[in-house]
């Protein structure tokens, strides 16, 4: 494995967590442990994105955001890493296509709050995503039932697994998601910058 690269052994189970972390907050925190144990993994990466594509404004300088997501999320089963950087990759899709290629053997779960879920069909080829990557789905204030009837869920709805399964998400094939619900945080990362809580220069 190249160095700066997280270590992951073939037959591991690797939830990933991606997002711009601008910043991080106990909400990314409470929803990687819950993610642990709800659907089996052996370890969860967060990946620190260079940039959202879908938000017009840049965030926080790579190294601040990468040392207050390690400041949050200390946690023994959990790396913080700047993969999506060092690939060169900007959409969810082609991160997964450079992963999968450095890491074969490994066993890979995209994990995201029902937020997302609810606006999946808006990220770039996020069919390829659902049809390639088993998908956790936790719970986020406020968008239970957006999630539940967004178009990736009616589009997938037959390759749902119940909560009751939700272990059984990182040893089965793609098309597979789970939703689960779970303890829920209001941290938003949008609110700790309007309160002045986060400089981004």
């Amino acid at each position: 494995m190249r160095a700066g690269l997280p270590y992951a052994r073939p037959g591991q189970v690797i939830g990933l967590l991606g997002g711009s972390f601008d910043p991080a907050h106990e909400g990314h925190a409470l929803i990687t442990r819950q993610a642990l144990r709800r659907f089996g993994l052996d370890r969860v990466w967060w990946l620190v994105s260079p940039g959202n594509p879908l938000k017009a404004e840049g965030p926080a300088a790579m190294e601040d955001r990468l040392a207050r997501a390690r400041a949050v999320m200390d946690h023994p089963r959990v790396e913080v890493t700047d993969l999506e950087a060092r690939t060169g990759t900007r959409y969810t899709a082609q991160t997964l296509r450079a992963i999968k290629r450095l890491y074969p053997g490994v066993r890979f779960v995209w994990l995201m709050g029902a937020d997302n879920l609810a606006q999946f069909h808006r990220w770039q080829d996020w069919r390829e995503i659902m049809e390639t990557t088993p998908v956790g789905v936790l719970a986020r204030p406020g968008v239970r039932v957006a999630a539940r009837t967004s178009v990736a869920a009616r589009t997938y709805a037959h390759a749902r697994l119940s909560g009751r399964a939700s272990q059984l998400l990182g040893h089965v094939e793609a098309p597979s998601w789970c939703f689960v619900n779970v303890p829920m945080s209001d941290a938003s990362s949008t609110e700790i910058r309007a309160r002045g809580h986060w400089k981004r220069d």
